[in-house]
Protein backbone atom coordinates (compact mmCIF):
# COMPACT_ATOMS: atom_id res chain seq x y z
CA UNK A 1 0.00 0.00 0.00
CA UNK A 2 2.72 2.28 -0.93
CA UNK A 3 2.48 5.58 -2.72
CA UNK A 4 -1.16 6.13 -2.08
CA UNK A 5 -2.50 9.56 -3.47
CA UNK A 6 -4.51 10.82 0.08
CA UNK A 7 -5.00 14.47 -1.37
CA UNK A 8 -8.22 13.51 -2.88
CA UNK A 9 -9.70 10.28 -0.27
CA UNK A 10 -12.96 10.85 1.17
CA UNK A 11 -12.06 11.14 4.86
CA UNK A 12 -14.60 11.20 8.12
CA UNK A 13 -14.69 11.19 11.30
CA UNK A 14 -16.76 9.23 14.00
CA UNK A 15 -20.47 10.92 13.86
CA UNK A 16 -20.06 10.61 18.27
CA UNK A 17 -17.26 13.57 17.92
CA UNK A 18 -19.79 15.87 17.53
CA UNK A 19 -18.06 19.71 16.50
CA UNK A 20 -14.78 18.80 17.74
CA UNK A 21 -11.83 19.27 15.86
CA UNK A 22 -9.37 16.86 17.68
CA UNK A 23 -10.28 13.48 16.36
CA UNK A 24 -9.00 10.61 14.22
CA UNK A 25 -10.18 10.84 10.29
CA UNK A 26 -10.70 7.64 8.76
CA UNK A 27 -10.75 7.13 4.80
CA UNK A 28 -12.18 3.88 2.51
CA UNK A 29 -9.42 4.04 -0.16
CA UNK A 30 -9.79 2.80 -3.26
CA UNK A 31 -8.18 -0.50 -3.46
CA UNK A 32 -9.81 -1.68 -0.35
CA UNK A 33 -7.22 0.25 1.86
CA UNK A 34 -8.43 2.04 5.31
CA UNK A 35 -6.46 5.30 5.60
CA UNK A 36 -6.18 6.70 9.46
CA UNK A 37 -5.25 10.48 10.02
CA UNK A 38 -5.08 13.64 12.61
CA UNK A 39 -7.62 15.74 11.88
CA UNK A 40 -6.14 18.94 13.40
CA UNK A 41 -2.92 18.01 10.69
CA UNK A 42 -4.76 16.99 7.33
CA UNK A 43 -1.80 17.45 5.57
CA UNK A 44 0.14 15.70 7.46
CA UNK A 45 1.03 11.94 7.90
CA UNK A 46 -1.40 9.32 7.49
CA UNK A 47 -1.29 5.58 8.12
CA UNK A 48 -2.98 3.18 5.58
CA UNK A 49 -3.97 0.02 6.42
CA UNK A 50 -5.23 -3.64 4.50
CA UNK A 51 -8.71 -4.24 5.17
CA UNK A 52 -7.44 -7.17 7.30
CA UNK A 53 -4.84 -4.72 9.23
CA UNK A 54 -8.31 -2.48 9.94
CA UNK A 55 -10.69 -5.26 10.95
CA UNK A 56 -8.15 -6.57 13.62
CA UNK A 57 -7.39 -3.71 14.91
CA UNK A 58 -11.16 -2.33 15.34
CA UNK A 59 -12.11 -5.93 16.60
CA UNK A 60 -9.22 -5.42 19.23
CA UNK A 61 -10.77 -2.36 20.53
CA UNK A 62 -14.37 -3.69 20.88
CA UNK A 63 -12.95 -6.39 22.69
CA UNK A 64 -11.00 -4.18 25.10
CA UNK A 65 -7.89 -5.33 23.86
CA UNK A 66 -6.62 -1.66 24.34
CA UNK A 67 -8.08 -0.67 27.00
CA UNK A 68 -5.12 1.55 29.31
CA UNK A 69 -4.43 -1.10 32.63
CA UNK A 70 -6.24 -0.02 35.73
Amino acid sequence: MNNIDLSSAPWFKSSHSGSQSDCVEVAWLEGSGVGVRDSKNPTGPALVFTPGEWDAFTAGITDGEFNRPA
